[in-house]
């Protein structure tokens, strides 16, 4: 016979024992300080640098073009990314992109992010971990230095 503490109750509320306490638990790094997971306020000030620092090159070269704009970002993005493992942005804020193992991301995968990122869907779509599409599909993580 089922009793009611195997099935529990609504004011139970679901169950929590899988939850990682923080983000990046799951995946070995720590809760906070170096190697922990780039929290959203240190994203969206590193992509609003790339932004604007994209922007001002296509003002400046191609007069403005949206298309010009988007190439610019996704130029800086894979080939900063890809050789030195962090945008502009993310070196003002203190965080790099690497492979859940600790290695550098690489070129493909720069070359990957950097169009997932541009399509803006799989980077507002992220896990537990605040890892967007795009670093999943790479097997990449932002982490602060």
């Amino acid at each position: 016979m089922v009793d009611r503490k195997d099935i529990g109750s609504w004011l139970t509320g679901p169950d929590t024992s899988g939850i990682s306490k923080y983000p990046g638990e799951r995946l070995g790094l720590p809760e906070s300080g170096p190697g922990s997971i780039a929290r959203a306020g240190r994203r969206i000030v590193a992509i609003m640098v790339d932004w604007g620092i994209a922007l001002l090159i296509s003002n400046l070269v191609f007069g403005g073009d949206s298309w010009a704009n988007l190439a610019v970002f996704a130029a800086e993005q894979m080939l900063l990314v890809g050789t030195l493992g962090y945008s502009i942005g993310h070196r003002l804020v203190g965080i790099h992109v690497v492979r859940l193992g600790g290695a550098p991301a690489g070129p493909l995968a720069a070359v990957v992010r950097a169009l997932l990122l541009c399509l803006v869907i799989p980077a507002v779509i992220f896990d537990p971990d605040h890892r967007g599409l795009h670093d999943k599909a790479m097997n990449t993580v932002l982490i602060r230095r």
